[in-house]
């Protein structure tokens, strides 16, 4: 079940990426070159877009280990992502478990202890963590310099007129 609901995410998360990358394309080539706000817009569309392929490329990583984890076939115990500690650490594996934030794919030992596989690549979680950092300083950036630059909307009264 939980290899279901990661696949659908990474779908999710794929056409998500998709269409904020086709956002940003177009913003850049129709407007954003009008003003800075246009294109600190076009830069928060791009690394949103990246930040979600990326994540979502992390959680393909750890799908494939749950898949592999819930495989009950010749060869399954120990659990076949928590083999890469060894025989020893692996022989005490009772469970795993995963995180989402950050991504990663965890073995629960019986002694209570847990210990974390590569399963989901090291640059994932950081090079999200990046993205979405840039995402968030150009979406403010954006928004704060579109509303110092618009000219203030002059109020007429019937008094005017």
């Amino acid at each position: 079940m939980l290899f279901l609901v990661l696949l659908l995410a990474a779908l999710a998360g794929a056409a998500t990426a998709v269409v904020l990358a086709v956002r940003g394309f177009v913003a850049a080539f129709r407007r954003a070159g009008r003003s800075r706000a246009g294109w600190l817009r076009v830069a928060a569309l791009l690394a949103g877009a990246g930040t979600i392929a990326v994540y979502t490329w992390g959680l393909l990583h750890l799908g494939v280990a749950v898949l592999q984890a819930e495989d009950g076939g010749a060869g399954s115990s120990p659990i076949q992502p928590c083999r890469e500690g060894g025989p020893q650490l692996a022989s005490q594996v009772t469970g795993y478990g995963v995180s989402y934030l950050p991504l990663r794919f965890e073995c629960h030992l019986g002694r209570g202890g847990t210990y974390i596989t590569s399963s989901v690549p090291g640059y994932v979680n950081q090079a999200a963590g990046a993205l979405g950092l840039v995402t968030a300083v150009c979406g403010v950036l954006a928004t704060t310099t579109a509303k110092r630059s618009r000219p203030p909307v002059a109020h007429t009264t019937d008094r005017d007129n």
